[in-house]
């Protein structure tokens, strides 16, 4: 039976509960986290690593940093373990090594590099762990941390949507503490505070329609890739904003809320709000429906998570309703951006359509910044791979991390396969 685990422990009402507890005990009534808190940044360099070591900067006393990682940019890496004192520093490209060893010469900070120091970083005996590294190769460190029985804050989207039954599941076995990062899902665990899991309706993620909500389709099929890294709203890294583009990025989430939340497909739902001030809700069975608004800053969420159960000031601009005026929202158009029309239908098929629909959109995404795929070919080329993956065996849920990046190499080496013909095709 799905009961409501009051302390966000794999969020909300997960059938894999972690650390479960009454009903009736409150977030209020959790006793505050030891101080300092130590902490283990994956993907420090990246924008939602940025952000989190503002936080650290501005909080000095209440943490301590045991471990940062970023996949290549030793130079910054090091410049960032010095100023955060981190204990542990590591690359993911063995190429790097020697850059980030000369970079921290006389710190005192050990460095490492290569797949398997990030998983020790994520090993190493940190409170809480930031899991900011992107795409498919962010699943066996973000799982080693979880299974240490950490506190994981994730930003990973490809955790969830490739290997989730799996992820959760690990996650609960071990006592883990999963809190969302996502502002979205962000705003779903705290929405969710105000009534029992046997009465939500549905859940509704927003999407801020991405730079080219207005665009005719026509428009659309001539976008660049500078066009496409210009998001009215927020600022991310360059794959979330090209996946923001497409809509791809709210397909991504629905599968990543499913887990979180064990919400079913027909709970979940998405609405376009141009504004970025609400960021998500949730509709109960009496008609009630609670949102958590902010100011479209990351650091909003991030601080949520570092200081869980309790909450932190941040830099975030106060949010002035007054000023915003008016919020506006209109249903997402599946005709011209059909990505998020192909991630609901992985979602509903399940098995390893999710894991598939990820690695397909990852190489899709890359080859259309590298230049060889038109904009529209993002979405033609995952829809082909997740209909040639079944002809190739590629249908059950991974049940470890080596069958889920086995489905992952696979998935990938089918839409290079067919990436020629979607190119020639498409638009």
């Amino acid at each position: 039976m799905v009961r409501l685990h009051p302390l966000g422990v794999c969020c909300y009402g997960s059938r894999y509960m972690v650390r479960a507890m009454k009903p009736e005990r409150a977030v209020a009534k959790a006793a505050p986290v030891p101080l300092p808190r130590t902490v283990t940044v994956l993907g420090a360099t990246g924008s939602i690593g940025s952000s989190t070591a503002d936080l650290l900067r501005r909080n000095p006393t209440h943490y301590a940093v045991e471990a940062v990682t970023a996949h290549r940019d030793a130079t910054a890496l090091a410049r960032l373990a010095r100023e955060l004192n981190a204990r542990f520093a590591a690359v993911a490209d063995p190429a790097a090594y020697n850059e980030l060893k000369s970079g921290l010469a006389g710190s005192g900070i050990e460095a490492a590099a290569g797949e398997a120091a990030m998983v020790e970083a994520a090993q190493r005996p940190a409170d809480w762990v930031m899991a900011a590294i992107t795409g498919a190769a962010s699943l066996a460190p973000t799982l080693a941390a979880a299974e240490r029985g950490a506190t994981v804050a994730l930003a990973n989207k490809e955790c969830l949507v490739c290997a989730g039954a799996l992820f959760m599941r690990r996650a609960a076995a071990k006592g883990a503490t999963v809190l969302p990062v996502d502002s979205e899902h962000n705003a779903i665990f705290q929405a969710l505070s105000a009534g029992r899991r046997d009465d939500i309706r549905r859940i509704v993620l927003t999407a801020s329609g991405g730079p080219f909500r207005t665009w005719a389709a026509d428009a659309i099929r001539k976008v660049t890739v500078e066009q496409a890294l210009k998001h009215p709203t927020w600022s991310m890294g360059p794959k979330v904003t090209i996946d923001s583009a497409t809509l791809m990025n709210k397909g991504l989430e629905l599968i990543e809320a499913h887990h979180l939340f064990a919400l079913a497909p027909d709970e979940l739902d998405v609405l376009v709000h141009p504004q970025s001030i609400i960021h998500g809700l949730v509709e109960f069975r009496d008609g009630s429906v609670i949102a958590q608004l902010g100011s479209p800053d990351m650091r909003i969420p991030i601080s949520h998570c570092l200081a869980w159960p309790v909450r932190m000031g941040t830099p975030a601009p106060r949010l002035n309703l007054a000023q915003v005026a008016s919020l506006s929202f209109e249903e997402p158009d599946l005709t011209r951006f059909p990505a998020l029309a192909i991630a609901r239908r992985a979602l509903a098929a399940g098995g390893a359509a999710p894991t598939v629909l990820n690695a397909a959109n990852e190489v899709a995404v890359h080859e259309f910044v590298s230049g060889r795929l038109g904009f529209c070919g993002i979405s033609a080329l995952v829809e082909a791979t997740l209909d040639a993956a079944p002809r190739q065996g590629v249908t059950g849920e991974p049940a470890s991390v080596e069958e889920a990046l086995h489905i992952d190499h696979t998935a990938r080496r089918l839409a290079a396969d067919l990436l020629p013909e979607i190119a020639a095709m498409a638009c």
